[in-house]
């Protein structure tokens, strides 16, 4: 990895130009784990940077505190949530017929419609992470913001996530979800109530939630299905008998948030079906 390894002798090709020198490090150190394209232990990064690991340890933090970069329980360092979303920012912008850019053009629909927050959030290893979002005319902001992590269990979003990818990859992640909270119940018995939850939003085909991350905030998310993909997705389902989670990868989906008032979740409530419509008429559902 010669480019990498001349990380720091690089940074002087603008020494006439004025400049913070420590960021120009700290990204030099972020872009070895970029090209490395995989975790790397503490001394692998010293070593390329041509750089104490006392040093690289400092720069490590700074990163890890803004979420570009995280360590490992196994002691190494990798890309954080933020790097992530700017990933798939880039990969979707790239695209002639640009995913990331249809998506905002039906979540711009949906806000000026409900005059709610829209998110459109992508599937990682890791969970759903934000990675696009727009708002009303509205003082007060209730947007996540781009980059964060979803919860699977507590957020309409990472629940719509979850009823759609496989068993096998959701289970662990919310098994840790729970263990990470102090007052959880039994795991087991928690595990068949999210089970049955995962097939009511399958059976809907979206997921809301009324105040459980934030009182007096509801949210729908809806899945993205586009031609291609419920195209594979049918094939898969004519060919396998798994179950449905496992048929339905969901790769990225859209949240509606707002107040009770804007976003009233009831069988009286057409909000859904309005939103439903959108997503229809823009072939995205």
């Amino acid at each position: 990895m010669p480019a990498a390894k001349n990380a720091l002798d690089n940074l002087g090709i603008s020494k006439n130009q004025s400049g913070v020198q420590s960021l120009e490090i700290g990204l030099s150190i972020l872009d070895v784990l970029i090209d490395h394209n995989e975790p790397m232990m503490l001394k692998d990064i010293a070593e390329t940077m041509n750089m104490h690991p006392a040093k690289s340890h400092r720069y490590l933090v700074s990163l890890i505190r803004k979420n570009y970069a995280c360590k490992l329980d196994d002691g190494r360092y990798g890309l954080g949530d933020r790097v992530h979303a700017l990933a798939a920012l880039g990969y979707t912008g790239l695209s002639q017929n640009n995913i990331l850019a249809r998506l905002t053009q039906v979540a711009n629909e949906i806000k000026d419609t409900l005059n709610c927050g829209v998110q459109i959030a992508k599937w990682f290893s890791e969970g759903p992470i934000i990675i696009q979002s727009v708002e009303p005319d509205s003082p007060i902001s209730i947007i996540t913001r781009i980059g964060s992590r979803m919860p699977l269990t507590t957020s309409a979003t990472g629940q719509l996530f979850a009823s759609y990818q496989p068993q096998s990859v959701i289970q662990p992640l919310v098994m840790a979800e729970w263990q990470a909270d102090e007052n959880s119940a039994d795991s087991l018995e928690k595990w068949q109530r999210f089970t049955h939850l995962q097939t009511k939003i399958r059976t809907q085909g979206y997921a809301t939630v009324t105040g459980d991350m934030l009182m007096g905030i509801n949210a729908i998310t809806i899945p993205v299905i586009l031609p291609t993909i419920a195209s594979h997705t049918k094939s898969q389902s004519a060919t396998e008998s798994e179950v449905p989670s496992d048929n339905l990868p969901i790769e990225y989906a859209i949240t509606i948030i707002g107040t009770t008032e804007q976003l009233p979740i009831s069988e009286q409530s057409n909000v859904v079906e309005q939103i439903l419509t959108i997503a229809q008429r823009s072939q995205i559902a």
